[in-house]
């Protein structure tokens, strides 16, 4: 079974609580998502295992670690997925980046599939899927399945807020993907949307509605 990680450090949630409020703008919404995804990228990558390499320092030669073996891949799912790119950016430089574009169709609150970008090699990678709301988990749920169907096998899903009915609906489809989110929020309201939230991500990155 997939394990839900909540990554509760005190600066992630000081962040989370400035990011959720009506008041806070665009500018400061994005800022604010791309240091809490920086923040959160040290937890995701925690496994990444390392190797030796002989280096020189400026006082004399020693054995140093870096990290070996997969190479990392970023795929956030369009539109608000993208707001965590440049976080994960700033923590691993030489990550590609792929694409997928999902939407949700407002009647049925099912996702509809309109993107896919990816690089060509990404089956060999570690992928990090990024989305900040994981509220029916219909999107996250087909996100994943269209990266398996490409060969990929080491995903993890990382979002910034999640609700328990999502939560479960990715462990069920994908029980292999472990999630991590900075917050698991109450419940989902009438119009699929996360209660207490902080409202349509994708908005409040762009500054749209």
């Amino acid at each position: 079974m997939s394990q839900l990680h909540v990554i509760d450090h005190p600066m992630i949630q000081h962040k989370l609580s400035i990011l959720r409020k009506i008041g806070t703008g665009s500018k400061d919404f994005r800022e604010l998502l791309t240091e809490i995804s920086l923040l959160m990228g040290y937890e995701i990558t925690r496994d990444l295992p390392l190797e030796e390499v002989e280096i020189e320092t400026p006082i004399c030669p020693m054995t140093a670690k870096q990290v070996s073996g997969r190479k990392l891949a970023i795929v956030p799912i369009l539109r608000a997925g993208l707001g965590m790119v440049d976080g994960l950016l700033n923590l691993v430089p030489v990550a590609r980046v792929g694409h997928i574009g999902l939407y949700r169709n407002e009647e049925t609150h099912e996702p509809v599939e309109y993107y896919c970008k990816l690089p060509e090699d990404i089956q060999d990678r570690l992928v990090i899927v990024t989305d900040p709301m994981l509220a029916t988990g219909g999107s996250a749920v087909d996100a994943l399945s269209m990266l398996k169907a490409r060969g990929c096998t080491h995903i993890k899903l990382m979002c910034l807020v999640g609700v328990p009915e999502g939560i479960a609906k990715v462990q069920a489809a994908h029980p292999d993907v472990d999630i991590f989110v900075a917050a698991v929020d109450d419940h989902l309201n009438e119009n699929a949307y996360i209660v207490p939230g902080l409202g349509d991500a994708g908005d409040r990155i762009f500054g749209t509605k």
